[in-house]
């Protein structure tokens, strides 16, 4: 491709509106072009790299045993209200009515559509395993659209759906599939970690995310070196402690004290002169409208996401004052244990504590000496904080650690949440019927495409990895009015194509300065630069965007030197 007939307008300022790196320099290298909120065109430039991965994506996919199709982006409120997520899925599912008065939506994901399909088709088990994928447009309602296609309303995505007849078949496309992404994403040139993860609207019994390492990361994780554990914090687990009987013979007297308007663990621990680890915090939840309460440690945060898995609600929400007067009496901020009447349950931080501080469910006081088995049952306990530093790893007790990536993909175990209540069955060895066990599978493809400039550039631009850069060689001489120069770029140029390396020759009429900035900029891996003084020699020289090597070379060698270097340079798995 010539440079002078390129559509690629770059820029040196950077946009006011873009807070991250990769928003930054997709505007900049001329890949996108905002439309509205949340919607981005994608310009020659940015579109061949989006096209780049979702090549290496069909390429694993199929290599996986997956068949591609394509499936509609309005979908039918019936569907949704078939597996029971019309009623539950947020705002971010925009909503609508056709002419015929027909409630739709556009398609966030296609669970029910794909359930739709197989059950119509596959009756037999002889009919599975099977994998289907589609790389589509997909739209969610962001309430805050932010960091350019990394969190925007309309997006590319991958997604599969495997279907199996047992656990066992699930078990194995699962694990298919989780291979297959480690292949793409090294395929893309990612650093990147697999996280368990909370299946979230998705659904679904296990998952887990595929974050690419990144400081500007919207997702926090954690890891422990020794023995690989991996999770987002929504996920990441806390080892049950021994749990030791309680010596009653340490046990002080029940004291009840007067703290008008003192309702938070910090009012609370200066009032009673005790640190927030001697107080039991009680929050009243309401999951799917009845109210149930956790005890969790006063210096410790609930984690919600891992309270709503435990109680196995739909709908998990902080209680209204209406819920919490009627269980516990007494107003927010001064709930406790004591006489509580709804169900209790407790985080590991409390369990083998002695007279602790609670809310005395009577309002302006609080109760010390708390003990549970003396004073209120002995609760159901459970993992139901945030993880924090300092903790250890829940396989092997190592200190783990934190980091920030940024979510590319996610697999999950769906078991039978939709197969079930879509009544996609199918019948067995023994013609007894039954729901197809299903799994699925996704994959950002524009945030893969930003995720990969988050992790790769410099102050100059974006480095792409070999494998999904735009194009692979740029060749620029220093001055096209100078007929050696061109004849001499031109050959270069026409050499590569011989050998099917994609380039772009830097035609234009500008000062080689100039060029040399926008060729670091929208990132080729490789540019040849054909000066005066070298041409002289019969040489050009070849420079690494990447490390900044200088190679100089014959003029007759260079495309075959270019091609070896980018043949090296392509990740292998």
């Amino acid at each position: 491709m010539r440079y002078s007939r390129m559509f690629l307008p770059t820029g040196r300022e950077v946009p006011s509106d873009a807070e991250v790196v990769s928003h930054q320099l997709m505007i900049r290298a001329g890949m996108i072009r905002k439309l509205t909120s949340g919607i981005y065109n994608y310009l020659p430039l940015g579109y061949r790299v989006v096209r780049k991965v979702e090549q290496i994506i069909r390429e694993e996919m199929n290599r996986a045993g997956a068949q591609e199709l394509f499936m509609p982006m309005v979908q039918p409120a019936d569907l949704w209200r078939e597996s029971g997520r019309w009623s539950l899925y947020g705002k971010e599912l925009l909503r609508f009515r056709d002419r015929r008065d027909s409630e739709c939506c556009l398609g966030p994901t296609h669970e029910e559509v794909i359930t739709d399909i197989v059950r119509n088709e596959v009756k037999s088990y002889r009919q599975l395993p099977l994998n289907l994928y589609q790389i589509q447009i997909k739209f969610r309602d962001e309430i805050r659209p932010r960091f350019g296609v990394m969190r925007c309303r309309e997006f590319a995505m991958k997604d599969a759906y495997s279907f199996d007849a047992d656990e066992e078949g699930a078990e194995a496309s699962y694990r298919k599939m989780f291979e297959a992404y480690e292949r793409i994403f090294t395929r893309c040139g990612l650093r990147f970690r697999a996280v368990e993860a909370d299946s979230g609207s998705i659904g679904g019994s296990f998952s887990h995310e595929f974050l690419v390492i990144a400081d500007s990361g919207e997702d926090a994780m954690v890891f422990c070196e020794r023995c690989g554990y991996a999770a987002n914090l929504e996920k990441a687990e806390i080892a049950r402690p021994e749990e030791t009987p309680l010596d009653e013979g340490a046990f002080l007297p029940l004291e009840e004290v007067h703290t008008p308007e003192v309702r938070t663990i910090e009012e609370v621990c200066a009032f009673l002169s005790v640190r927030p680890q001697d107080v039991i915090k009680t929050l009243v939840f309401s999951a799917d409208g009845k109210p149930a309460a956790v005890l969790i440690r006063g210096d410790e945060e609930v984690n919600e996401i891992k309270v709503k898995n435990f109680l196995g609600c739909d709908v998990l929400e902080m209680a209204m004052d209406d819920m919490i007067v009627q269980v516990a009496g007494s107003p927010r901020g001064f709930v406790g244990p004591i006489g509580i009447s709804c169900p209790v349950y407790a985080d590991y931080s409390v369990m083998n504590r002695l007279n602790m501080v609670a809310g005395a469910n009577r309002e302006d006081y609080h109760v010390k000496n708390v003990n549970f088995g003396r004073d209120f049952p002995k609760p159901v306990f459970a993992d139901l904080r945030a993880v924090r530093e300092g903790d250890s790893c829940p396989r092997c007790g190592k200190e783990i650690r934190f980091a920030r990536g940024i979510e590319v993909g996610h697999v999950f175990k769906l078991g039978t949440k939709y197969s079930a209540p879509m009544k996609a069955h199918f019948l067995d060895r023994d013609g007894k019927e039954r729901p197809m066990v299903m799994g699925c599978y996704g994959i950002g493809v524009g945030r893969t495409v930003a995720a990969c400039i988050e992790q790769n550039h410099d102050r100059d631009g974006i480095i792409w990895p070999m494998s999904i850069a735009p194009y692979q060689v740029i060749v620029t001489p220093v001055n096209v009015n100078e007929a050696p120069l061109r004849e001499a770029a031109e050959k270069v140029y026409e050499a590569l194509a011989e050998r099917g390396v994609e380039a772009i020759l830097d035609d234009r009429d500008e000062r080689a300065g100039v060029k040399f900035k926008d060729a670091d900029l929208i990132g080729i891996p490789l540019r040849v630069t054909v000066g005066p003084k070298r041409l002289a020699e019969g040489k050009v020289e070849i420079r690494e965007r990447r490390t900044g090597a200088v190679t100089v070379v014959e003029i007759d060698k260079a495309a075959d030197e270019l091609a070896r270097m980018i043949n090296e340079a392509m990740p292998v798995t």
